[in-house]
């Protein structure tokens, strides 16, 4: 995975207020099968939740890795933790029973394009494409569709975001903790940053295709755990029923 420059991370970041109660949904593309569901407002950006609550959710990009991801599985399952998978689309479709178990132990699985290019500048059709190819994948593979978009590197403008939302009523997700994992700095550095920089209501950014991030996890998780934390997936964490708990289906155009 190519290394963005730090401020090109960090640069996109707006807040979310308040945890929503309401379901996400996807309108039909122009050519492309999408999931339906009511029309509800949502913000169209999420970055963390604001709440006194001590839950976060860690979510985990780049994947689904054929040996890395299945070590994580383990990891969270042993502490019966619940995460969210920003999956890559051709992944999921080289490993479609993979990603089948990421949703049969319990997790979510959300859409971070076909193959992982940067959003911002790419023509609306375009970014469209990256995001439709991998939700037909998702469901593909496991019979339900992501209902929320994490953009590689951050890269997608306001702009952007809005038309997201209004074509497919789909928000995007970025994170508030962000232990840079991706420089590679070890897995004691990365579990030391995930514990000292997390808060209630923290989207947690990690990535399972490096080997010192999923090394990383049981200090990471068992340190959130000693302060207290619940781990919540991240339809949960804005309000929404559990994503595997949802008939969400694909509807033709």
């Amino acid at each position: 995975m190519p290394t963005p420059p730090r401020i090109t991370r960090r640069a996109m970041l707006t807040g979310c207020s308040a945890a929503l109660a309401a379901p996400a949904v996807l309108r039909p593309a122009a050519a492309q099968e999408m999931a339906r569901a009511p029309a509800v407002a949502m913000p169209d950006t999420i970055t963390r939740v604001r709440t006194a609550r001590p839950v976060v959710a860690m979510t985990f990009d780049d994947g689904p890795h054929p040996s890395l991801t299945p070590q994580l599985l383990d990891i969270l399952a042993a502490r019966g933790i619940r995460a969210t998978f920003y999956v890559i689309g051709w992944r999921v479709a080289q490993s479609p029973l993979l990603a089948r178990r990421i949703a049969e132990e319990g997790h979510e699985i959300g859409n971070h394009t076909w193959s992982h290019p940067s959003l911002t500048g790419q023509s609306d059709a375009a970014a469209l494409a990256q995001i439709d190819r991998t939700t037909q994948a998702v469901h593909e593979a496991v019979g339900r569709p992501p209902v929320t978009m994490r953009p590689p590197y951050g890269n997608f403008s306001p702009r952007q975001r809005r038309m997201l939302m209004e074509a497919r009523n789909m928000p995007t997700v970025l994170w508030s903790v962000d232990p840079e994992d991706w420089r590679r700095p070890g897995a004691p550095v990365v579990a030391q940053r995930i514990v000292s920089q997390s808060h209630p209501g923290a989207v947690i950014l990690s990535h399972d295709i490096i080997g010192a991030t999923v090394r990383a996890m049981p200090a990471a998780l068992d340190g959130l755990i000693a302060r207290g934390y619940e781990f919540v997936t991240l339809s949960e964490l804005i309000g929404w029923p559990r994503w595997n708990s949802r008939a969400l289906r694909l509807a033709s155009r």
